[in-house]
């Protein structure tokens, strides 16, 4: 396995980690080791997505770079956006979702690098995506103060909900269950049947990170230096540990056939991998530390075997259906926001739209520019832009 993560300081940090099998009456030994480090973009990293073979890094250059983990080099870059890139997300190994700044939510698909749908998700910003397991919902929130549902196989809007403030996370629960959606210190938990609000956990500190560690267990990071574990039913705090020395920036969670794992990774510079106990109620142990001395703001664990993961024991619930009546329904019962349901079918934006250095024309087949090309081409671009103004 490998630890990536991206900083303000424009790089991307790879550390593979080591398993040393334990000898008679001793502990395993985690080990990191520094593997590479990719200088792609020209601005901070803001999101970092893995699949099997790639890493994909968004930056506030308005751009998503590609990492092939395999071959070790710049696979690329995708340059259809208009603002900083804020989330990425893979569904598997075929398709990669971005948000950004412009409001844009893009469905790229993973293997030719060309854009297969450019949807204008939010008025203001896309602040967070996130894709329910059976790959057929989304959901986003952004700036305009709204909590999108999106239909990906109709690729479509399929129901907006205004709330009172801009949540900037929303991340599915493992079986899609339920989701959270994340405002200030405020967490509030949705129930996917009824979607609505079943309770509200509350942290100490601005939240900063989120993740799931079982259906009903979730981990909190915020603007200190503790990560918290929450049981989503009871919205009770089952425990609490220092993490690091500054705020956590990020967390990702994982397991493998023998270990249940979190890693954290904080703008003290500090990567570090935990290990869970099954009783989340006692605080997890600290298998290995890396310091990148950098101030991060991402990260991203990257497998290298397909049976470096445990397989969820429970398949994904399949959201269900829900009829124009039933939802005309769930728009009286709501008190203070309004649901509403958008109808118009959303097409798909061909134009300017591939993995490509220049964003008015799309790319064919699999071609890919260099890095080089696609900055002297950006610098075209702003020529080109300063005369309009002029």
């Amino acid at each position: 396995m490998e630890l990536v993560a991206g900083c303000y300081e424009q790089v991307l940090f790879g550390f593979a980690v080591h398993l040393e099998p334990k000898a008679s009456g001793d502990h395993e030994t985690w080990t990191p080791v520094a593997d590479f480090t990719h200088h792609a973009h020209t601005a901070s990293l803001s999101a970092v997505a893995v699949s099997s073979r790639f890493v994909v890094t968004g930056s506030k250059d308005e751009t998503i770079h590609i990492y092939d983990m395999k071959k070790k080099i710049d696979h690329g870059a995708l340059v259809h956006h208009n603002g900083t890139i804020t989330c990425l997300k893979f569904h598997g190994n075929r398709h990669l979702i971005s948000g950004a700044e412009d409001g844009l939510i893009c469905v790229w698909d993973a293997k030719k690098w060309e854009c297969l749908k450019s949807i204008k998700a939010h008025k203001g910003h896309v602040t967070f995506l996130s894709i329910h397991p059976s790959g057929k919902l989304a959901l986003s929130v952004g700036t305009d103060k709204t909590l999108r549902t999106w239909n990906l196989v109709e690729g479509r809007s399929a129901f907006i909900k205004n709330i009172k403030q801009n949540a900037h996370i929303v991340e599915w629960s493992p079986r899609g269950e339920k989701y959270v959606v994340v405002i200030l210190n405020k967490i509030d938990v949705y129930q996917l049947g009824t979607a609505s609000v079943s309770g509200t956990i509350t942290n100490e500190r601005r939240v900063s990170s989120v993740t799931f560690l079982s259906e009903s267990v979730l981990a909190v990071a915020g603007d200190e230096e503790v990560v918290r574990f929450f049981d989503c039913d009871s919205l009770m705090c089952l425990s609490e540990f220092k993490a690091h020395e500054n705020r956590v920036k990020d967390m990702f969670s994982f397991e493998t056939p023998e270990h249940h794992l979190i890693v954290t990774a904080s703008s003290d510079g500090f990567i570090k991998m935990w290990k869970l106990k099954e009783d989340k109620g006692v605080s997890p142990s600290l298998l290995c530390e890396v310091n990148t001395n950098a101030r991060l703001t991402c990260l991203g664990v990257w497998l290298d075997r397909v049976t470096d993961t445990k397989e969820s024991l429970l398949p994904a619930v399949e959201p269900p259906p829900v009829s124009k009546q039933e939802q005309s329904k769930r728009n009286k019962k709501e008190s203070g926001h309004e649901v509403q349901e958008e109808e118009r079918q959303l097409k798909p934006d061909t134009k300017n739209c591939g993995l490509t250095g220049d964003s008015n024309k799309p790319t064919k087949g699999s071609s890919l520019v260099s890095t080089k090309k696609r900055k002297t081409v950006e610098m075209l671009e702003k020529k080109k832009r300063k005369k309009k103004k002029i």
